[in-house]
């Protein structure tokens, strides 16, 4: 069962807080993120195939690898999630099953694209787009599955980068109209079209910042300012925490020992906890004192 939430992600929209959601695709960045304070984590589908599956994110993540996901990062923390739930993972019927998963394991934004299957990253070419009406279809049947309008739908456009930004902005235009909570123009490629999209569009509106992606990375106050209310870094850390690693293996490769390694490890003197603490081991603790049996206890 979903950990009770901090507050929901839609109340905090509704009171003009920006929502800051770093990507997390396991539980200890989901633990690390979780206890920061963010008004929202994002569960990258990109970093989810990549670390569950070590595969790229191309259409090849099912609804199980992913639903399974939310459910684990769900039941271990306090922070609303929005989670990466590609194309629906099918037809009408596949995303009545996929809002409804999502939603029973915890997820509080539910993000779906109009790409065509198998979808792909969207910093990486070779998208296609399915029709907008049958985008709006999906939509509606989305709003329609949820149980609870404290989930919000996120509906996503990837037409900007084969149809054009005017094309991307009639489509937002319509999934807003369908009834999409937050509007997503994906692969925006200046500070100008972002700026025209918070224009255009009278809805909450995500913006996705990819460190070396098509979109140029803005600050959170000048987002908000062009008319965002979300920004995602789905990324970030699975970049960091893939070089911290090849650092650390080629250190060890080299020099046949861990000894003098540079990379910062998770510490008491670095992060003020170390991994046991951040993975729950003193309740463990905690629990064995409580219960031990009695010669156990003598013993002590």
């Amino acid at each position: 069962m979903a950990k009770p939430k901090l507050a929901s992600l839609r109340s905090t929209l509704s009171s003009g807080q920006f929502v800051l959601a770093p990507g997390i695709f396991d539980m200890i960045t989901a633990r690390i993120a979780d206890a920061m304070g963010f008004p929202a984590l994002y569960m990258t589908g990109y970093g989810v195939t990549a670390s569950h599956l070590g595969l790229p994110d191309a259409g090849l993540a099912t609804y199980t690898d992913m639903v399974g996901r939310v459910r684990t990062i769900c039941e271990g923390t306090s922070t609303p999630l929005i989670a990466d739930a590609d194309t629906g993972y099918g037809g009408l019927v596949n995303v009545r099953h996929t809002v409804r998963g999502y939603e029973r394991a915890g997820a509080q934004g539910i993000q779906i694209e109009d790409q065509e299957m198998p979808k792909k990253c969207g910093h990486t070419p070779g998208r296609r787009v399915i029709a907008a009406e049958e985008m709006v279809l999906k939509i509606k049947v989305a709003i329609d599955s949820r149980d609870s309008d404290d989930t919000l739908i996120i509906a996503r456009t990837d037409a900007r980068t084969t149809l054009g930004l005017d094309e991307a902005l009639r489509r937002a235009e319509a999934y807003a109209a369908a009834g999409a909570d937050v509007i997503f123009v994906e692969s925006p490629e200046s500070e100008d079209e972002l700026a025209r999209i918070g224009k255009a569009i009278d809805k909450p509106l995500l913006a996705n910042m990819v460190q070396f992606g098509r979109t140029p990375v803005v600050p959170a106050d000048k987002l908000k300012a062009m008319g965002f209310s979300i920004a995602i870094y789905p990324g970030l850390a699975l970049g960091a925490v893939a070089e911290a690693a090849r650092r650390t293996f080629l250190h060890l490769k080299e020099a046949g020992s861990s000894i003098g390694i540079e990379v910062p490890l998770y510490e008491t003197r670095v992060s003020g906890q170390n991994l046991h603490e951040l993975m729950g081991f003193p309740d463990i603790w905690s629990f064995e004192k409580q219960w031990q049996l009695p010669a156990a206890k003598a013993a002590e």
